[in-house]
């Protein structure tokens, strides 16, 4: 089993443990040193995993979201269909922003998470409190879009692609 295998499975391993889990039974189980695992656990660490060494073993509080800027272009009559497909796929709307030529990056948190957030949300827009701020860009903007795995990650995205929403980012973009 090479090291990013056997790092994926150690976080498996203490994740649905529900006690602690010692160096030594890690060890033991993938068949490698404690220090292949002291090592194993750092580079977890460094990666953001939240990984707690006790006395008994190690804990991990939970995993870590995970997140991708997405390009998306609709309508206005396209913006709750837009959201709701986002947390119903198990997504958050983090936030929007937009690119700019005179004014930059114009950047608004949303933190959307639920189906009543989105209403919310367009209730807020409907109202003319503000407009969206898409249509200073013609209807181009991002999202930064995070879930509990890339594979969700992906599963959104394509299910936006799907409905025309999400749009290619062209190279000087994904910086």
């Amino acid at each position: 089993m090479d090291g990013e295998t056997r790092r994926k499975e150690i976080i498996k391993f203490i994740s649905e443990s529900d006690a602690p889990v010692s160096g030594t039974k890690l060890a033991n189980h993938f068949h490698v040193s404690r220090q292949v695992i002291v090592q194993d656990i750092a580079l977890l660490r460094a990666a953001d995993w939240p990984i707690i060494s006790t006395y008994r073993g190690y804990l991990c509080q939970s995993s870590p979201k995970r997140s991708r800027v997405l390009k998306v272009f609709h309508t206005d009559q396209e913006m709750r269909k837009e959201l709701n497909l986002i947390v119903d796929m198990g997504g958050t709307v983090e936030d929007v922003f937009i690119r700019h030529r005179v004014y930059g990056e114009l950047r608004a948190p949303l933190h959307i998470t639920s189906r009543l957030k989105v209403e919310k949300f367009m209730e807020d827009i409907q109202s003319g409190k503000s407009s969206p701020l898409k249509n200073i860009t013609f209807g181009y903007h991002y999202h930064t879009v995070s879930a509990d795995s890339e594979e969700a990650l992906d599963a959104i995205e394509a299910a936006l692609r799907g409905e025309g929403i999400c749009i290619e980012m062209a190279d000087y973009e994904k910086n």
